[in-house]
């Protein structure tokens, strides 16, 4: 009963721009919360746009690294590294219990 069909489906993309520094800030980020929320279904994607450019132009990313969030409603996007985890999981819309 707690209504999280929706984070079921959740497709998280960080999109990055080849080896930066970051790039590599955003990955370590991202895989730092994953962890901190082990018991979430999620499927990450890591897009290197210098390597997959149409994937991102057909996503209508502009700038990196952006993580885009996407199921069933309306794909949200933060840009950034992803440091501030707190802001990152509020503009998500996950709850977690704790604060990160």
């Amino acid at each position: 009963m707690q209504g999280e069909a929706s984070v079921a489906e959740l497709v998280l993309r960080l999109y990055i721009a080849g080896n930066s520094a970051g790039s590599r800030r955003a990955e370590q980020n991202l895989h730092d919360l994953r962890a901190l929320l082990d018991n979430q279904a999620w499927r990450i994607e890591i897009i290197d746009v210098m390597r997959r450019p149409e994937l991102a132009e057909q996503a209508g990313i502009i700038a990196t690294p952006t993580l885009s969030c996407e199921h069933s409603g309306r794909p949200r996007r933060i840009v950034g590294d992803l440091s501030d985890k707190k802001r990152v999981l509020e503009f998500l819309g996950i709850e977690t219990g704790d604060d990160p």
